[in-house]
């Protein structure tokens, strides 16, 4: 069983608080989680930004619903209480309790009438079939954007000479701060005796140790096999490193990987195209911001504050 939608929440919500008690939030997560039975995978599930758990984000865009509609209230902080209108709905016992739903009230026609009609949130009332919450229309809008930019990063780095992708691997790792991120503390060997070897790092600004790199622009739908794996172990020892980066835009096949996981005289990081991608959009290299939006909540320490 997947994450149920937000809506999914709302009228076990109401029969959770029938009971004419205050409720804490944290109390609603467990109970929900376990009347549902959410696997643990399911509960450590985040959001794709990263800032919350999907099941207690949608939880949360229930309880708002159901708050702005008036069949509950929020006597004190994080804490929930059923109203005489809630009581009515569940004895009125409808088969799901969703925005269409709702839409039977005034307090949640006010509130979907005072957002903008070009609003995620009136767009998802009028259309419920994805019972998606805002946040996750959101976060999923973000993630398309992401995975666009990944598909059109991989194109056009494909696009570029393979040197300048030896020194785009080499940009990237001091863009992420290794070599105190000084672009003296890193090398480019090229083509000549490099030995295996196509760039130098070092991973403090002292340069007590150095990361060795195997930059290999090949195409995207290739595999990289444990053979090539071993090619660079052994450039590896042949120079006493025991670190390397093997960076490459295409992919690596499951026995690279475990061969990888064996090597205890060298620790190995595998980048692919994907990876790749996804620390430049990380890092800003290659790309540059077009918009900024800021999602703000709450600040319960500020209405929280004692000293008052």
């Amino acid at each position: 069983m997947s994450i149920p939608k937000y809506h999914e929440f709302m009228k076990p919500i109401l029969e959770l608080l029938k009971d004419n008690q205050n409720h804490k939030r944290v109390e609603l997560y467990k109970k929900l989680a376990l009347q549902f039975a959410l696997t643990k995978e399911e509960m450590e599930e985040w959001l794709p930004s990263g800032k919350q758990l999907v099941y207690k984000n949608r939880i949360g865009w229930a309880l708002t619903y159901l708050k702005k509609a008036r069949l509950i209230e929020s006597p004190a902080r994080a804490t929930f209480k059923i109203t005489e209108l809630g009581q009515s709905v569940l004895l009125d016992n409808p088969s799901e309790i969703d925005p269409n739903y709702l839409r039977k009230f005034e307090g949640f026609n006010d509130f979907v009438d005072s957002s903008n009609e070009d609003t995620l949130l009136d767009e998802n009332i009028q259309d419920n079939s994805t019972g998606e919450s805002p946040q996750d229309l959101l976060d999923r809008a973000y993630k398309t954007i992401s995975n666009t930019l990944t598909d059109d990063l991989l194109t056009e780095i494909m696009n570029q000479s393979p040197e300048f992708f030896e020194k785009l691997v080499v940009d990237l790792l001091v863009s992420m701060g290794y070599g105190g991120s000084k672009i003296e503390n890193s090398q480019v060997l090229g083509k000549t005796g490099d030995e295996g070897i196509d760039g130098i790092i070092k991973e403090d600004k002292l340069g007590f140790d150095k990361i060795y790199i195997q930059a290999k622009r090949w195409d995207l739908d290739r595999t990289v096999g444990r053979p090539e794996l071993q090619k660079f172990v052994g450039a590896l020892t042949g120079q006493g490193a025991t670190k390397g980066a093997f960076i490459t835009t295409a992919q690596f096949t499951k026995d690279a990987k475990e061969y990888v996981d064996k090597q205890h005289a060298c620790k190995i990081v595998l980048i692919d195209g994907k990876t790749l991608a996804s620390l430049m959009i990380e890092h800003n290299l290659g790309v540059s911001i077009e918009n900024v939006y800021y999602i703000k909540r709450i600040d319960t320490d500020y209405f929280n504050d004692e000293s008052v």
